[in-house]
């Protein structure tokens, strides 16, 4: 068994297809470890504010199958792929960590935008704080508390129990 960690993006109604695909994860991983949610700026390109959260979870599944699973949840919510990859979408939910492993080929672990964008690290940060960055070594809370660009994450009280059945 290995703790995962994924995160959830959205700016299409982000509301209702961040909550539907943490449902969809509990329902198929069980017991979620939730970050608090944050709004942030798109990236990248011009769009609506994103909701970003990061959720652990523990799974026997490979990293493919646990990739497969996430673009399951996300085809599900409609989210279209599109060759840009920086766009607006219903949800994104991307493999960050699989336990310590380490990965050059698809899917890519750990995934390098933990070290890049402070609405990827922080969150987890906020539920991993003492983990170790599998490549880097350092805690997530060292990491952050390093980090250059901390500004602009709104945090968004959205409560997950109905989602979750806490």
């Amino acid at each position: 068994m290995n703790r995962a960690y994924l995160s959830i993006g959205s700016n299409i109604e982000p509301e209702r297809h961040v909550r539907a695909g943490v449902a969809a994860l509990h329902r198929r991983y069980g017991r979620l470890i939730i970050s608090p949610v944050y709004q942030t700026l798109a990236v990248g390109f011009e769009g609506d504010d994103f909701y970003n959260l990061v959720v652990g979870l523990d799974t026997d599944d490979s990293a493919e199958q646990l990739a497969a699973a996430c673009r399951e949840i996300e085809t599900a919510q409609g989210r279209l792929r599109t060759d840009q990859r920086f766009s607006s979408r219903t949800l994104d939910i991307d493999l960050l960590t699989l336990g310590n492993a380490i990965r050059e080929d698809v899917p890519i672990l750990p995934r390098d935008e933990i070290l890049k964008y402070a609405f990827v690290l922080k969150p987890l940060m906020d539920i991993a704080p003492a983990e170790r960055h599998p490549v880097d070594g350092r805690r997530y809370a060292d990491i952050w508390a390093q980090f250059d660009a901390k500004s602009g994450l709104q945090p968004v009280a959205l409560d997950f129990s109905s989602e979750t059945g806490g």
